[in-house]
């Protein structure tokens, strides 16, 4: 009799630490759910967005300097002294252009960035929706689309205060709110308005992830679980906002990098926060070991049961009636038999 196989590495440290078990639970969810692809349809979206968001920022510009004549000659004499002969007459010429049409330019742009911003929600929407094994939720077109709307402009709000605010809590705005009420030269001061600035990116950050994971879905889901799989992402967040900081120091050096590496370096943080997103809702959806479900979904409507009754005889009257029915039979089979034999008689 041949023993049983003994259990691998890795399934002894599962048993042994259950946040790796859950780590690996996740990942088999993400990967059947297929995170992989919804990531790269929502980085595709987050690159297309940018143009029509271009489009509506040199709009604003264009107003601004519209509005302020002294700041566009100050911009007109840089460019010339800065970039002399026929390539500074052609950016000045462009933008120029791009004042003059300032109105189309940001209707055009407007437009665009709303119809790319619904189709990257709509995306984000149906991807969490999988994660967490809920049904569409669709209620028809129009009715998704402004549910789709809602969500667009909470989340982009949602987003923008958070980036407001992490900006006001870096460590250069508190450290020029400190010279203001004259507090200079600190030696320490620099490490704990660091140390603070981090803090609350990192908090922000977290409460971002786990508002988009429990209110995002068709159907709400549970926050609490959500906050707790908002904290995996909010720290694979923050190291990669780190890692990538070095990584734009190092490329932009050469003209190459100069170049190429903003764009890349963008298309790869898009990914990188989908992935994150999404995983975190796989994790979320396997916190007790299996797909969770605990939307709020109305019930299907109950159709309407039809009983017939139908009467029942006792044995005796049950009896009765198959002689009935055998007697009638053969009395219609002798009609019909008599009958037969008479016309033939008259024909003979």
């Amino acid at each position: 009799m041949s023993e049983p196989a003994k259990p691998g590495i890795l399934d002894r440290l599962r048993t042994r630490y259950g946040w790796l078990d859950h780590a690996i639970r996740a990942n088999d969810w993400f990967d059947e759910c297929q995170g992989n692809f919804f990531a790269a349809g929502l980085t595709y979206y987050t690159i297309f967005a940018l143009f029509p968001l271009l489009m509506v920022g040199f709009s604003a510009a264009g107003f601004l300097l519209f509005q302020h004549p002294e700041m566009l000659d100050a911009i007109d004499k840089k460019v010339r002294h800065s970039v002399p002969g026929v390539l500074g007459q052609q950016m000045l010429d462009l933008m120029n252009s791009a004042i003059q049409a300032r109105t189309s330019v940001g209707v055009i742009g407007l437009a665009v960035a709303v119809w790319v911003g619904l189709s990257w929600m709509g995306n984000l929407r149906v991807a969490l929706t999988e994660l967490w094994r809920q049904s569409d939720g669709s209620k028809g077109f129009l009715r998704t689309k402004v549910s789709d709307f809602g969500a667009m402009v909470s989340s982009f709000v949602a987003i923008f205060a958070t980036l407001a605010l992490s900006a006001l809590a870096g460590a250069a705005p508190m450290a020029r709110l400190l010279r203001l009420i004259g507090v200079h030269d600190v030696p320490i001061l620099d490490v704990v308005l660091r140390a603070a600035s981090l803090l609350v990116s990192f908090l922000l950050s977290w409460l971002v992830f786990g508002w988009m994971i429990a209110r995002l879905p068709r159907y709400p889901v549970n926050f609490r679980t959500s906050v707790r799989a908002a904290l995996v992402a909010a720290v694979g967040f923050e190291l990669f906002k780190l890692f990538a900081t070095f990584y734009l120091r190092s490329v932009l050096r050469s003209p190459a990098g100069a170049t190429f590496g903003p764009v890349l370096g963008l298309m790869v943080f898009a990914n990188v926060t989908a992935r994150l997103l999404l995983y975190a809702t796989a994790w979320a959806a396997t916190s007790d070991g299996h797909p969770l479900d605990d939307h709020d979904e109305p019930p299907p409507a109950a159709e309407p049961e039809v009983v017939v009754n139908v009467p029942q005889l006792p044995p005796g009257d049950l009896l009765r009636a198959r002689q009935l029915a055998m007697a009638v039979l053969v009395g219609a089979v002798g009609a019909l038999s008599l009958s037969w034999l008479t016309r033939r008689e008259r024909v003979d």
